[in-house]
């Protein structure tokens, strides 16, 4: 099988000044990247029965992957870093991710009214996988349930619509604190004990 440089007749050193002039081509690598990754270093694993990515432009299934362990599916939305916001001081690494969907929808609320907005549903996902290479250039991810996220405080919304909005940019650190893990099956574990 032909490597994407041979494909593209392109050469690393090249493709990496491509990569390296266009932040947001980078973004798009390092996301999808991150959702390989995530699925090869915990994903792969042998309590893991199934693993799904979805099509992006599904709007049936806005989810970026679905797992099945012990007999139970449970979905995943996968986040990166925002480079421009990392700091590191101290020992303790910080940013934040984006939390929010690519486009503008309508969504519906538990309520039925519905909100045009970018934020995810509390409750429209159960974890989120958090790639957090941007820290230590090393393969590590954070994950969170998904109740445990902020919710939105625009005022764009009202205190009822926030209640079931997730904030669209969450800061994270290295070393974890809660609500996040290194670990996915201790969140799963949690989730399954509740089914």
């Amino acid at each position: 099988m032909s490597t994407i440089l041979d494909r593209w007749d392109i050469s690393l050193d090249e493709l990496t000044q491509v990569v390296d002039g266009n932040p947001s081509l980078h973004g798009f690598l390092i996301g999808y990247i991150g959702e390989f990754k995530l699925r090869t270093l915990w994903f792969s694993d042998q309590r893991v029965a199934r693993v799904h990515k979805f099509d992006d432009h599904d709007r049936r299934h806005k989810n970026d992957l679905a797992i099945e362990y012990q007999g139970h599916e449970f979905t995943l939305e996968v986040k990166s870093l925002q480079t421009h916001s990392i700091k590191h001081d101290a020992g303790v690494y910080r940013g934040t991710f984006q939390c929010d969907a690519s486009d503008r929808r309508t969504v519906i609320l538990p309520s039925g009214r519905k909100v045009e907005t970018t934020c995810l549903l509390v409750g429209g996902f159960d974890l989120v996988a958090v790639n957090l290479f941007g820290f230590r250039h090393e393969w590590e991810f954070a994950f969170a349930l998904n109740r445990d996220l902020p919710r939105s405080e625009s005022a764009k919304y009202t205190p009822a619509q926030r209640k079931h909005l997730l904030a669209t940019s969450v800061k994270i650190s290295l070393p974890l604190a809660p609500p996040f893990v290194g670990d996915p099956f201790i969140l799963l574990d949690r989730l399954l004990a509740e089914r």
